[in-house]
């Protein structure tokens, strides 16, 4: 496709996809745009719409898809920088895959593709060689295959969750940052002590909301308290403020979001609690899978990005739900105290990428086999590490060699279309930006 066509493609692609929001908030979509444009990585994590409208025509492939692996519960925006630390029910800090705004059902290869191709452009911006890129994407998919297999084996060759009793390294080095992590320091942040209370503190993006606007978060905040496990009898929770937020960062441009302040569990101040509500949208992997049983399942989208998260991280937060505002969708979470995220500025070496890369396929493959036949859902009613295993065995190397390619190709692909973007918004061929 020359560059011309290429050039139309994208513009198609991204109006299909943004067209609307562009139209309501076309000043947060210029400061999107502008981050894209800042790194062929940035560009690729803003534009998971092209990848998939290009994974269903220029790039399609069928390979290892079957009726049972082509509906495996997916992240849907699995690169390299969606993983980082959280606090899991249990109280146990794990490092593993987040930010599930994009999650839905469909082939399992399109996670690793997505995850495959984020590491070529990472490796290339680093200066690495097509041939060490090549080592790492082997790597990864060589830990997936294993960790996978050895859960469908029933687990006792698996290496587990990645915690701070399993991970060494890099990841290691994470979570324990995430452990020097208080409540306390994110509250101090986050608030201000009025009257002897705690109260939003006053930043750029944020503000506070009227009369008005507060009654109706707080009738969506007790929708939400509904959808918690157990939630038949929630308990109650004293909501101690609200405050109004606008979208950050590249996934969220001109989406308006909420924070609530509440009581902890006792009247001391270090130990409140913040909630976001924020919008949910139609992930971009949705346009391109065409199963009514996968689109008939969630009541909207709030609905959908949490059961979906609720799926593919075992023991997930337990603030995790889900509301409806103005009659749209809204996930709704705790703005956890106990994240961090791997900084692949500071991984530079071969040798500690090729780790980090390995440890993310086991991530991933118990990611993978978490929403199945023995999760609460029943979306997906088989095991899917056994419906994956079986139809990679007897084809490992075509397996990897499958990925190697795509990576190479699509990190190519990515890297010249994120200089004809470049070239298209400064140049004012995207309309309504």
């Amino acid at each position: 496709m020359g560059d011309d066509r290429r050039a139309a493609h994208i513009i198609e692609v991204l109006l299909t996809e943004f067209g609307d929001s562009i139209h309501r908030d076309p000043a947060a979509f210029r400061r999107k745009f502008r981050k894209m444009a800042a790194s062929p990585f940035a560009f690729y994590r803003g534009s998971a719409c092209l990848f998939y409208a290009d994974l269903a025509g220029e790039f399609a492939d069928e390979s290892f898809l079957d009726e049972r692996t082509r509906r495996v519960w997916i992240h849907g925006d699995l690169h390299a920088e969606n993983f980082g630390t959280y606090m899991n029910a249990s109280g146990v800090l794990v490092f593993n895959v987040n930010d599930f705004d994009e999650a839905y059902v469909g082939p399992f290869t399109w996670d690793l593709k997505r995850f495959a191709a984020s590491v070529a452009l990472i490796g290339y911006a680093k200066a690495l060689s097509d041939e060490v890129i090549g080592a790492l994407v082997t790597g990864f998919a060589h830990a997936y295959l294993t960790e996978l297999t050895a859960i469908a084996r029933g687990g006792d060759g698996a290496i587990g969750a990645l915690t701070l009793d399993t991970t060494t390294g890099v990841l290691h080095r994470v979570l324990q940052i995430a452990r020097l992590n208080t409540r306390v320091a994110l509250l101090d942040v986050e608030t201000m002590i009025d009257d002897y209370d705690r109260r939003f503190a006053v930043m750029a993006g944020r503000r506070p909301v009227d009369a008005v606007a507060r009654r109706e978060v707080e009738e969506a905040f007790h929708d939400y308290l509904t959808t918690l496990p157990g939630g038949a009898r929630p308990v109650e929770h004293v909501i101690k403020d609200v405050a109004l937020r606008h979208g950050v960062g590249i996934g969220s441009a001109g989406l308006p979001s909420y924070n609530l302040l509440l009581e902890g569990p006792t009247q001391a101040l270090e130990n409140d609690v913040v909630l976001y509500i924020k919008q949910a949208q139609v992930p971009a992997v949705a346009r391109y899978i065409d199963d009514e049983k996968v689109h008939g399942y969630f009541l909207h989208q709030g609905h959908r990005t949490a059961e979906s998260q609720r799926a593919l991280q075992a023991y997930a937060d337990p603030w995790l739900g889900y509301t409806t505002l103005h009659g749209v969708g809204q996930l709704v979470a705790e703005v956890s105290p106990y994240s961090a995220d791997l900084d692949w500025d500071e991984v530079d070496e071969p040798a500690e990428l090729s780790s980090v890369v390995g440890e993310l396929g086991r991530a991933v493959a118990r990611m993978h086999a978490v929403a199945d036949d023995e999760s609460s859902h029943d979306l997906v009613d088989y095991s899917t590490e056994e419906a994956i295993v079986a139809a990679v065995t007897g084809a490992e190397e075509g397996f990897v060699a499958m990925l190697l390619d795509f990576a190479h190709a699509y990190g190519a692909r990515s890297r010249a279309d994120h200089q004809i973007f470049v070239d298209l918004f400064r140049n004012g061929r995207l309309p309504g930006v």
